[in-house]
């Protein structure tokens, strides 16, 4: 009860606050559901946070900054051009040898990369996984925006590379490359977003994936023409060989960049077309099984971190 200014009369006050609340409990949501890659996109300026503030921390200190991102695949290629090139005899096999390796190696590179950071990227930030409501999908996102950026200087040396040999860009080669790139880029985050919600469950899953990536390197023609493991394999390897879809991204970047300037140096790979569809398939069912995976895992990343 209350009365006016004036003493006059009683004047009943009615609450609404029980009528607000009930207005309100519609808008409620559970903090640990996600709403996928589209809540990511509505949130893009987290996502450049994450981006930036990564970047950061990775270059912190450094007087070469994102310089580094053109030093570290120069090294790499420059000690497998000399060991296996040179020392091994491969550029006296393969016509135009710096370019077949690298023009696989930038895909290799963001691959494994992109897989390797996404792995770690709920783990590493698990006070904001614990404590602020954002789209768990950001973190392994944002590391694949981040190996994106380190495979664009990686572009420009196998563009300076190719055309110092005679490479001239061709339209169909130039839309097998960009195909080639999708099947990285969704076979790469999805199982990045798996092993990542399986990481916060079993840490031991960093360490399974960096011994993978040992045997990546190996398991694509990069550093060796794919005409070895048809010498050298029963045929039902080969087929297996044939099947893994990176094998398919590295044979379109080198169709793209690498057989312009060598025409006929290699026998092209068996039935790529058919390959080319099976894999990016197969990248796309890998990056759905992924997110399914990471949006059922999520909701016990804050209790089990």
């Amino acid at each position: 009860m209350a009365r006016d200014v004036r003493g006059l009369a009683p004047v009943v006050v009615t609450s609404t606050a029980p009528a607000t609340v009930a207005g309100s409990a519609a808008e409620l949501r559970d903090p640990a559901a996600g709403g996928g890659f589209g809540e990511v996109l509505q949130r893009r300026y987290l996502l450049r946070l994450l981006v930036r503030r990564e970047l950061k921390a990775r270059y912190k200190g450094s007087l070469l900054g994102l310089g580094w991102s053109y030093v570290r695949p120069a090294v790499y290629f420059g000690v497998y051009f000399f060991v296996v090139g040179v020392f091994m005899g491969m550029d006296r096999v393969i016509k135009d040898f710096p370019v077949y390796l690298f023009s696989g190696m930038v895909l290799v590179n963001l691959f494994t990369e992109t897989l390797q950071s996404a792995t770690k990227s709920v783990l590493h930030n698990a006070p904001l996984v614990r404590k602020v409501f954002l789209p768990r999908e950001l973190f392994p996102t944002a590391s694949l925006l981040v190996s994106l950026v380190h495979f664009l200087p990686g572009m420009a040396i196998l563009l300076v590379g190719a055309l110092s040999f005679g490479w001239r860009p061709t339209p169909g080669g130039l839309a097998g490359a960009v195909v080639g790139l999708a099947i990285v880029v969704l076979f790469g985050i999805g199982l990045g977003l798996l092993c990542a919600a399986v990481n916060v469950f079993f840490h031991d899953m960093e360490q399974v994936v960096d011994i993978t990536m040992i045997v990546v390197t190996w398991s694509v023609p990069m550093i060796y023409p794919w005409t070895h493991v048809r010498d050298h394999a029963p045929e039902w390897l080969l087929q297996v060989y044939l099947a893994n879809p990176l094998v398919s991204a590295v044979a379109l970047f080198q169709k793209a960049f690498w057989e312009p300037a060598a025409p006929g140096a290699l026998p092209p790979v068996p039935a790529l077309g058919a390959h080319t569809v099976a894999s990016l398939g197969f990248a796309v069912a890998v990056f759905l099984i992924g997110h399914w995976t990471f949006g059922s895992l999520q909701k016990r990343f804050a209790q089990e971190l």
